[in-house]
This record gives structure tokens, C-alpha cells and sequence, in this order.
């Protein structure tokens, strides 16, 4: 009995560190960026949502439809709103936003991508964890809060 408590008790914390590896891991790096002007794919892991790919259904969430886009103005509101989520924006240029948000207990880094196309009326989105494989939904809910406190913002 005493055995098996001590290998549970080693299996616990060496999950547990495996957690903290992972959460340093995930804060080197940056964003993927656009690509042919579009946000990345998402990879096949179940830990990212992409507004750019309605055929990627696994990973598609709808963007916002606003017509007559002030771009410094959406650019603006974008920025503000990724910040009230407490997120860190590092880029933001040619309608194009990069920012990262990190977990409290680990420190796990998520990228959350944002590109205005103003002549198709659309604000894309793209939210993926760095490391690991699922994200249990975090991801996809960040871009659901992010969408309503944009609106709310307008």
C-alpha cells in the first residue's frame, strides 16, 4: 500500500512538471503570421479555430460581417478589446493583428491572430495553443468573447 502511494505520488508530480516544461516551452516563439494573405491553417490538432477555411470544418468559427470597415478605427476598437481580455498585443500592422494570451497556472502561450478585410466586410480570427494537442475549448470560447466584447465595444 505504501509502495503504490509513493508511485502514484511521483506520477502526480512528474505530470505536473511535465505541465510547467510545456507552459516555458510554449512562451518562445511567435505567431505564424499570414500566408498569402490569409491566417495559417490550423494543423490537424483539435487546439486551434481559424475563420479563414469554412472547408476545415474541425476548426472553422464564423467571423464577424461588418460592413463599411473604418480600418483605424477597427484596428483601434481590436486592439482595446484584446486588451480588456487582459491579451498582449506585439504586432499591429497592414490591417493585420498579432497578441498572445497565457494561462495563470502554467503559463501556456496561445497565439490569437486578427486580420480585417475590409473589402469583403470581414474581421478573421485565428486562435491556436503553441504546445500540446487539445485545448479543451479554450481557444474557440476566446474568440466567442472576443466577438461579443467587440460588439459590445461598437
Amino acid at each position: 500500500m505504501k509502495t503504490a502511494l509513493i508511485i502514484i505520488a511521483i506520477l502526480v508530480i512528474l505530470g505536473l512538471a511535465s505541465f510547467f516544461v510545456l507552459g516555458k516551452m510554449s512562451q518562445k516563439g511567435i505567431a505564424p503570421g499570414l500566408v498569402d494573405g490569409k491566417l495559417s491553417k490550423c494543423s490537424e490538432k483539435p487546439n486551434c479555430v481559424s475563420s479563414e477555411y469554412q472547408d476545415d470544418a474541425e476548426h472553422f468559427i464564423q467571423p464577424i460581417i461588418q460592413q463599411d470597415i473604418d480600418t483605424i478605427k477597427t484596428m483601434s476598437t481590436i486592439v482595446s478589446t484584446i486588451q480588456s481580455m487582459d491579451g498582449i498585443v506585439y504586432i499591429e500592422k497592414n490591417n493585420y493583428i498579432a497578441a498572445i494570451f497565457s494561462s495563470s497556472l502554467f503559463g501556456f502561450v496561445d497565439d490569437f491572430e486578427v486580420r480585417i478585410d475590409p473589402d469583403q466586410g470581414a474581421i478573421h480570427f485565428r486562435s491556436a495553443s503553441r504546445v500540446g494537442y487539445s485545448d479543451a475549448g479554450v481557444n474557440k470560447k476566446r474568440v466567442e468573447t472576443f466577438k461579443e466584447l467587440y460588439k459590445q465595444a461598437l
